[in-house]
């Protein structure tokens, strides 16, 4: 049997640094050159799965603690963790253009570049197309307004169902309804109004399903909190192999409008067995390399890589015209910048953060690692 959240300490949860690396990864070599050959998209949906459940596991967490969800608390947290880089970041970007270090200056649209810093970087992208008006290699921050405005929504609507002591399966139905009217309105869109591609990709009512999937896992059969569904035997020799054929099996249709629709509720239902697994059996011989130190620092990275790669392979490309040289000058360059962030930027303030919340909070401190960023492929 599990122990309850309340009897015990849980500082990491397994095998998620490495999934992070892993989506850093897919997304990096897809826009490193090899984005006809590497499913750059599925680093994203990964991702978003990856949010949805871990930032719901936390407030679970919280929940059966304390009894309450401190929503001035996550909110706070949430601010620590992303605004430092991602500001930072888009102000380097931003000047970069302004000053020409791709070419000549490129001009900068105001209203463009307020709703990259306003967190509606994927409608700007919906209202001018990917490059217009700002920085060229800023279009990465689309999967940031969708996460943000899933942090914005998420704790107050998860905290009415459990002040309204909803069963998890309650719950988890409720999550379920919302992938399924988020599939419904893809449809509508598609062939009711001829919605584009990016419309489709990058919006928040088109994609919040793969961040809810996650949700899903959260509430009911959490790896690190409840009772498996099935044997142990069961989950490793049919549901995660049959996870893994699915995931496979939805790059293999090139109709239009199944990328625009099905594909990503069938990537995230492929997700839960395949993430019940990983987490829960981290020594089991598939999900060990996931839990290798090199893999997890990677994964530990992955917010700052997944910010600077972009401008990183843009500026490489200024000295090589060479795809393995772009590819492997840019990945010692990114991990450079990305460790040096890392340690500059984001781990003060995450300590900054925790000395905050001691000093006037009485509250237990946070059993999750909550590392948690989201990361865009096309």
């Amino acid at each position: 049997m599990r122990q309850p959240p309340s009897t015990r300490s849980i500082v990491t949860i397994p095998s998620l640094d490495g999934l992070r690396a892993v989506s850093i990864a897919i997304v990096f070599l897809a826009h490193s050159g090899l984005k006809g050959i590497v499913p750059g998209f599925f680093g994203v949906t990964v991702f978003f799965f990856l949010s949805g459940y871990l930032i719901t596991t936390l407030l679970r967490i919280e929940f059966e603690r304390s009894g309450d969800i401190g929503l001035v608390d996550f909110y706070v947290r949430r601010m620590f963790r992303i605004w430092p880089l991602f500001y930072l970041v888009l102000i380097v970007a931003t000047l970069l253009t302004w000053l020409g270090a791709y070419g000549p200056p490129l001009p900068l649209d105001p209203t463009l570049v307020f709703m990259q810093f306003a967190h509606l970087a994927n409608y700007a992208i919906v209202k001018a197309g990917w490059y217009l008006g700002r920085s060229p290699e800023s279009w990465v921050y689309w999967s940031l307004a969708v996460e943000e405005h899933f942090y914005l929504v998420l704790p107050v609507a998860y905290l009415a169902m459990l002040k309204a002591r909803w069963p998890a399966r309650k719950q988890a139905t409720a999550f379920l309804a919302l992938c399924a009217l988020t599939l419904v309105w893809r449809f509508v869109l598609v062939f009711a109004f001829d919605a584009s591609k990016e419309r489709m990709y990058v919006s928040t009512d088109t994609r919040i399903d793969s961040i809810v999937f996650g949700c899903i896992l959260a509430v009911v059969y959490n790896p690190v909190l409840d009772e498996a569904p099935c044997s142990e035997r069961w989950l490793k020799r049919l549901w995660f192999p049959l996870g893994l054929v699915v995931l496979v099996a939805s790059f293999l249709p090139r109709q239009p409008w199944f990328d625009q629709t099905l594909r990503y509720t069938v990537q995230g239902l492929a997700l839960l067995p395949v993430f019940l697994v990983a987490v829960r059996w981290p020594e089991w011989w598939p999900c060990r390399p996931l839990n290798h130190p090199w893999v997890r620092t990677v994964g530990v990275l992955s917010y700052a890589m997944y910010l600077v790669h972009t401008t990183v392979i843009r500026l490489v490309e200024q000295v090589t015209e060479s795809r393995l040289a772009l590819g492997l000058l840019s990945a010692v360059a990114t991990l450079a910048v990305s460790y040096l962030l890392h340690r500059t930027v984001e781990v003060p303030f995450i300590e900054w953060r925790k000395r905050l919340r001691a000093g006037r909070s009485k509250a237990p401190a946070t059993p999750v690692d909550e590392r948690s960023a989201p990361l865009s492929g096309r």
